[in-house]
């Protein structure tokens, strides 16, 4: 099982950023998939989750700006950031619970200047 992340980068604030999570041993369309990141001298905390039916949640710090999206037939997950702050800065990671193992991605760096 591999997930393998991407898209991160230097961003000004209030700019957009669209990271992927491109799985491969286990599908998308079966698992609660997430993203979570973590800043430096901070716990992992939670961003976004999509769930097998396709319902989602989010952090209440990225709400209205963040959008968590899956594409089956590409076995990836999506999060379109917009509106990027300085705080946002962190290695953002993707997740998934697949029958009730966690796999997780390599992370990207998501850098936030003001």
């Amino acid at each position: 099982v591999q997930l393998q992340a991407s898209g991160g980068g230097l961003v000004q604030a209030g700019g957009s950023l669209r990271l992927s999570c491109a799985a491969s041993g286990i599908m998308f369309s079966v698992s609660h998939t997430a993203w979570y990141r973590q800043a430096p001298g901070k716990e992992r905390e939670l961003v976004a989750r999509i769930f097998r039916g396709g319902g989602t949640n989010y952090a209440d710090s990225v709400k209205g700006r963040f959008t968590i999206s899956r594409d089956n037939a590409k076995n990836t997950v999506y999060l379109q950031m917009n509106s990027l702050k300085p705080e946002d800065t962190a290695v953002y990671y993707c997740n998934a619970d697949y029958s009730g193992t966690n796999y997780w991605g390599q992370g990207t760096q998501v850098t936030v200047s003001s």
